[in-house]
């Protein structure tokens, strides 16, 4: 068990942060967030948005999986290279 424990974790891939910014987890303060720990993702479908310098970037994901960890709250600042979100590929 705990050898595919680890290869399982190994698999997993980080959405880092493109850019400098203030993170949003949904489209507007009263909106659900684009997405949950334990949804399934597909490419291109928006994870959060990151403002900087007052534009709104939608951050989409490179990959389908399913999210298994939000590694940062809303409203956060985050920084380049910065993990957001750790996703189990399908």
């Amino acid at each position: 068990p705990v050898a595919s424990a680890a290869a399982e974790e190994s698999r997993r891939v980080v959405i880092k942060s493109p850019m400098v910014g203030t993170l949003y987890r949904a489209p507007a303060p009263e909106a659900p967030p684009f997405v949950e720990i334990g949804q399934d993702l597909d490419v291109g479908q928006v994870v959060c948005i990151i403002e900087a310098m007052k534009l709104m970037n939608e951050i989409k994901s490179e990959i389908a999986g399913r999210v298994a960890d939000i590694l940062i709250e809303n409203g956060a600042p985050v920084e380049f290279g910065q993990p957001l979100f750790v996703v189990e590929p399908r």
